[in-house]
């Protein structure tokens, strides 16, 4: 069997906690792979909106076992919280959760360095969620960090103590003190509650499920544009979040990726600084920001708006070999008359291209639109694809021919039950 792979296409925040909800059912193991809690996946089914952050979307299907990948960053009392508010739902997620002994921890010192490494960087920061991602990702690939596997040791307490030493010169550095208060404590008792629970070589459960035949999604956070590597740098997060990241967060072997399942919403949104060369600074910006609730399910923040960008989404498409596309949020963009889509950009030099620079800096490139008439029903009454609107279907195909890879789900509400599955076009 394959791992098939849930990857965002955009800069994050397309909905992929709803299609791995959607397409759970299906599988044995859905495992996360990347990320920490800085990212959110919303869920929303029988009228009740979840919100998850570090524990992977299969969680609401008790035959499905859950995995917390390697390359995750943990945040133990993040964690210990969102089990609580799981338990409070009824869910015993302790039964099917399992957490790799090699995932990094999130100390409260790396969130102290998070905060004041992004104050330092005055009017160029990055836009962090604060919640000490980066700074747990550099003492990963620095040699020094703690990982999950590190508190069952006997002398975990010396080995955090001389990480928080190690943290306490860096925040000098910047001039300020090193205050744990209260956070020291609850992260250990955080760290008792999770020797609790199933802490594995997840890397040997992943490759013996598949050896047994056994069906695995893997579930990636952020989105593709925000990849370490090929993301708008430096605004970007801390790790690998396209397909390759399921191949080193896991450790499956690239032959056993399946199909990718590529997300992106009918418009596009963007959390934090960096180049948005499609952004919408106006009243339609706003009222796409009200329509689709875009605040951020992590900091509250509210989203940067625009229109659908397919430039970018072919150079995620590309990199991450997308064999199937899944448009989120088509029912947000209802009310409009005219429906733009950006098909090229305008370099400075007065080059037209439909390839993403090296460079987006902020201005440096302008959208080149297509407009098209907007269908002006309401997508949320649709129970199948054949009821869509003309309008809607020829947004939808305009869009298929572009990429090149077919549409087969298409999300017109929030609720479970607002996911169409279509016969897409053929793109071949």
């Amino acid at each position: 069997m394959a791992v098939d792979i849930l990857i965002g296409l955009q800069w994050g925040d397309e909905g992929k906690g709803k299609i791995v909800d959607v397409l759970a059912p299906t599988y044995d193991i859905v495992a996360r792979f990347q990320g920490g809690p800085n990212a959110g996946h919303t869920l929303e089914f029988e009228g009740t909106k979840h919100v998850l952050h570090q524990i992977p979307s299969g969680i609401f299907h008790p035959h499905i076992k859950n995995i917390i990948g390697n390359g995750v960053v943990l945040d133990p009392i993040v964690f210990r919280t969102e089990m609580q508010k799981l338990t409070d739902r009824g869910v015993d997620a302790a039964k099917n959760l399992f957490i790799s002994k090699k995932a990094s921890l999130i100390l409260p010192s790396h969130r102290i360095l998070d905060r004041v490494s992004e104050e330092a960087l005055g009017s160029g920061k990055i836009g962090s969620t604060l919640k000490g991602i980066g700074p747990t990702y550099q003492d990963k690939i620095g040699r020094v960090g703690l990982r999950v596997g590190d508190i069952l040791a006997d002398d975990f307490q010396e080995r955090y103590n001389k990480l928080v030493e190690r943290h306490r010169k860096t925040v000098e550095f910047y001039g300020q003190q090193l205050e744990l208060g209260e956070q020291e404590q609850a992260f250990f008792d955080a760290v008792n509650y999770l020797k609790s629970l199933n802490l594995v070589d997840s890397e040997y459960m992943i490759n013996e499920a598949l050896k047994n035949g056994k069906r695995i999604l893997a579930e990636g956070a952020q989105g593709s544009l925000l990849d370490i590597d090929f993301g708008t740098y430096p605004f970007v997060t801390s790790s690998t979040t396209l397909v390759a990241g399921a191949c080193t967060g896991l450790g499956v072997a690239p032959r056993h990726i399946g199909e990718v399942y590529g997300i992106f919403k009918a418009y596009c949104t963007r959390v934090g600084s960096g180049p948005f060369p499609t952004e919408l600074l106006d009243e339609v910006g706003e009222e796409i920001r009200q329509a689709g609730r875009e605040f951020g399910s992590t900091t509250g923040r509210p989203r940067r708006c625009g229109w659908v960008d397919l430039p970018s989404l072919k150079y995620s498409i590309m990199l991450n070999g997308v064999t199937q596309l899944n448009m989120m949020k088509a029912d947000v963009l209802t009310e409009f008359d005219t429906i733009h889509i950006c098909t090229h950009y305008k370099l400075p030099s007065g080059e037209i291209t439909d390839k993403v620079p090296h460079s987006l800096e902020e201005g440096s490139v302008k959208p080149i639109y297509t407009e098209l008439p907007g269908w002006k029903v309401d997508l949320n009454q649709i129970d199948s694809v054949e009821e869509l609107p003309e309008a809607f279907k020829n947004y939808l195909v305009f869009v298929e021919e572009h990429l090149q890879v077919p549409i087969t789900i298409v999300s017109v509400g929030p609720d479970r039950k607002s996911t169409l599955k279509r016969d897409a076009m053929n793109v071949a």
